[in-house]
């Protein structure tokens, strides 16, 4: 499908885009469809766009894809109609886009959108509405179930109207499609990458959360600190009957960590979270399994609750260990932080959001019950003394985020297009 022929200046090919990045998910840093599609449509459009190790440091991403992962994606990517000159410019899943467009002297505000899908498998229910508009996933075991194919889209909705001629702004706009924002993994390369160092305003935004279909937050709460850990337990293995005395039992090891790391008590002055979303372990009935590998998540409220359950989320690990006689390793995946709102930023957003059409209400703030890295991207630029916010586009949902029955108010997307116009044309508003 021609993104350019779908986008136009009334942007009624937003909802279409959405779609047709629905129907082709993938997973972080394998965005290769989805990131080079969109460069081309950007190129298209007049914006200067750099692409992979332009705008990464491949030195700080986190369990990067490896060779064969990337040679898949790519491969895909091409026989879903991606433009091959930009997949070359993408190697090693380094696969974010920045666009910059400039007009005359004049500060750079910058919007991002994150790009990257689920392990999530779809449901096949006619009642989910992208079975019934024929826009499911058709990659099997991933979908878009967070609403980034819809951030994605009003991001290239909102590249081709602010590329009009007619269009009044000066200075320069900064569009920023990130990958990798599922895990935590994505912001900081482009962090190190230098590419938030000229960016004066940031905002950042999602569709949903729970706000409902015509209201906009400027500000979103409750943002977690959280790790990611990938924990390995290694043994030896055995025959489970002939010789189990001569196995050290790594499936052991990690079900009972399991279970601990479930069971670490709470930290009083701080909202905690821990979950085990993956186990693998073992190889067959009849052997002693020699290791286990383990995917999980410890999230708190604050810097303070994070460390803590990071350090008692070790010491179950390593109990669990000892307790089978086998070793343990464990790495970072990713992670994300939290921010405080800039109060200029915040206010933009709540004074053009008021007069797009479709919101009914403007509510101060609205808990986002999660995280999202672009909290680094934020820090960035206010480190440096610029203004950022994160605000939430209400849509209503027919699923929760993450779910395989995930879908938001299609309505949503151009009320995004018209929140992001409107905060450019008042922050690079021309000098009369």
């Amino acid at each position: 499908m021609d993104f350019e022929a779908l986008i136009g200046a009334n942007d009624g090919g937003v909802v279409q885009i959405r779609r047709d990045l629905h129907r082709h998910p993938e997973l972080a840093f394998l965005e290769y469809r989805t990131a080079a599609k969109a460069a081309g449509l950007l190129s298209a459009l007049g914006w200067q766009v750099k692409a992979g190790p332009e705008v990464m440091d491949a030195s700080t991403m986190l369990n990067p894809p490896d060779a064969e992962a990337v040679h898949a994606a790519q491969a895909q990517a091409l026989a879903e109609g991606a433009p091959a000159e930009w997949i070359a410019r993408m190697p090693g899943g380094q696969t974010a886009v920045v666009a910059e467009l400039s007009r005359g002297e004049g500060p750079t505000v910058a919007f991002r959108f994150d790009m990257d899908a689920l392990p999530v498998a779809e449901t096949e229910a006619e009642a989910h509405r992208p079975n019934q508009g024929g826009y499911r996933s058709t990659h099997p075991g991933v979908m878009h179930a967070c609403g980034h194919d819809g951030h994605t889209a009003i991001g290239l909705a909102l590249a081709a109207r602010l590329a009009q001629p007619a269009t009044r702004w000066r200075g320069r706009i900064k569009l920023i499609f990130q990958p990798a924002e599922e895990g935590g993994r994505g912001a900081q390369p482009m962090v190190a990458a230098g590419v938030l160092d000229d960016v004066d305003h940031l905002f950042v935004g999602h569709l949903g959360c729970l706000l409902p279909s015509g209201q906009i937050a400027p500000v979103a709460t409750d943002f977690l600190y959280s790790s990611k850990i990938d924990a390995t337990f290694t043994g030896q293995g055995a025959h489970a009957a002939m010789g189990p005395q001569e196995g050290r039992n790594a499936l052991l090891a990690g079900a009972a960590a399991a279970l601990g790391l479930h069971g670490i008590t709470r930290y009083a002055e701080a909202v905690t979270f821990v979950n085990v979303g993956v186990m693998r372990a073992g190889s067959g009935r009849n052997v002693v399994a020699d290791r286990c590998h383990l995917m999980l998540e410890v999230r708190g409220s604050t810097e303070e609750a994070l460390a803590f359950m990071r350090r008692r989320a070790r010491e179950v690990l390593e109990g669990a260990a000892a307790m089978q006689g086998v070793s343990v390793t464990m790495e970072d995946m990713g992670g994300t932080i939290g921010f405080t709102p800039s109060e200029a930023a915040a206010a933009t957003v709540a004074d053009i959001a008021a007069g797009v059409e479709g919101i009914a209400q403007v509510v101060p703030s609205w808990p986002i019950g999660g995280g999202d890295d672009a909290t680094y991207l934020i820090k960035r630029v206010q480190d440096r003394g610029g203004s950022a916010t994160y605000f939430m586009l209400g849509s209503d949902l027919a699923g929760i985020h993450h779910a395989a029955d995930f879908d938001f108010d299609e309505a949503s997307l151009r009320q995004g297009v018209d929140l992001l116009a409107g905060i450019a044309d008042k922050l690079l508003a021309p000098a009369d």
